[in-house]
């Protein structure tokens, strides 16, 4: 039971934008969610409807996982200091 990741159009220009060591870091992290979209250190974000963060290094990915079609939604990615912000 894999499931497939899907970035949305705002997640995979900042998932671009990132320095290469960064981005092939968040990359396996985001990669190895196929296989288990809640590992260990994976945290549900509080006052987030089923939104969930990945972090490797100072970058984080927040995605929500949509179980009834095995799809992993990357909503944004960034910068520890940035990525929770709303604006």
């Amino acid at each position: 039971m894999a499931y497939s990741i899907t970035f949305t159009k705002a997640a995979k220009r900042q998932f671009d934008k990132l320095p290469r060591p960064a981005k092939q870091r968040l990359g396996d992290a985001i990669e190895q969610l196929t296989r288990d979209p809640r590992p260990t250190g994976v945290v549900k974000l509080s006052g987030e409807d089923g939104l969930y963060r990945v972090r490797a290094g100072d970058y984080r990915a927040v995605y929500q996982i949509q179980d009834e079609c095995l799809l992993i939604l990357v909503v944004k990615v960034g910068h520890r200091r940035e990525v929770y912000r709303d604006h």
